[in-house]
């Protein structure tokens, strides 16, 4: 058996780098987001049910999704998983990622979910995983090709920040760990963190992951009326170039997923929005 650093040295940034996906040459012609991989968290449509999730996303012209449980039970395999992935490709949106799931250092457990990952065709997870797991972790995104994307989700109650609070926290974890174990950072988690006197700004915490940023969940927020708002909104806080400006520094090359908890009965109006300021930002940005 290979020692864990013998195991951890034979993978390189390059091995890293090509078992990720990257648009094609068609793609980026028909992509109006400068080349970024841009979908929406299909959580911003918890009240849908998964048909009506995917008709809003054409609607929106949206081609790429970050899908979770509650579209896609995990327990989906075989002619049932079969079945969704066909409802996918009929309204034209692609399943890049899935998540925020949990892992623990159960090995069989974990493999489950990564064994599922494969059959629905992402190769990112975002995930909330164990301190105690990433050993495991190392085995199985080396096995599958498919990267864990650390998602911090800002405070959670009584003051506290939430187990992964920063990207300079999740580097310390991850450094002597597999190339593919990095972060799915949440824009609006970060900035909630303010709310109890924790300053973390979103540009800054992308430049810290580097290479290990593998996903994004693009929101904005305002922290006094505790709401999400759209790109733009006067009381948010979000500076998407800046963000845009971090990404390109550090060659990014994951999914930016726009999520949106905010008017959750529907939506869409204001997802339309948000896409719309991408755009715009992103032309300005060139």
């Amino acid at each position: 058996m290979l020692s864990r650093r013998s195991f951890l040295a034979g993978t390189t940034a390059a091995v890293a780098a090509a078992a990720l996906p990257r648009l094609s040459a068609a793609d980026n012609d028909a992509n109006p987001y400068g080349g970024f991989t841009v979908g929406v968290q299909s959580y911003t449509f918890r009240k849908f049910d998964l048909e009506r999730a995917l008709k809003a996303m054409q609607g929106l012209g949206v081609r790429h999704a970050e899908f979770y449980r509650g579209h896609i039970p995990t327990d989906s395999t075989g002619d049932k998983l079969k079945a969704i992935k066909k409802l996918l490709a009929e309204y034209g949106v692609s399943p890049v990622s899935f998540g925020v799931e949990g892992f623990s250092k159960n090995a069989d457990q974990c493999k489950k979910l990564f064994a599922f990952a494969a059959e629905l065709g992402v190769k990112y997870l975002s995930a909330d995983p164990d301190p105690d797991s990433l050993d495991t972790l190392d085995k199985l995104v080396a096995e599958y090709k498919i990267a864990i994307a650390i998602h911090p989700h800002g405070p959670v109650g009584n003051k506290m920040m939430h187990r992964w609070k920063s990207a300079e926290f999740i580097m310390k974890a991850v450094k002597d760990h597999h190339e593919l174990i990095g972060t799915c950072l949440d824009t609006g988690h970060l900035i909630r963190s303010a709310q109890i006197g924790v300053d973390l700004d979103p540009a800054a915490e992308v430049k810290t992951m580097g290479a290990r940023n593998f996903g994004l969940h693009l929101k904005d927020h305002d922290n006094q009326r505790k709401t999400d708002v759209v790109f733009g909104d006067k009381t948010g806080k979000l500076d998407v170039p800046g963000v845009l400006k971090a990404l390109k520094e550090v060659k990014f090359k994951g999914y930016i997923a726009i999520e949106y908890e905010a008017n959750e009965n529907d939506p869409t109006a204001d997802v339309k929005a948000c896409l719309a300021y991408l755009k715009d930002q992103v032309k300005k940005l060139g």
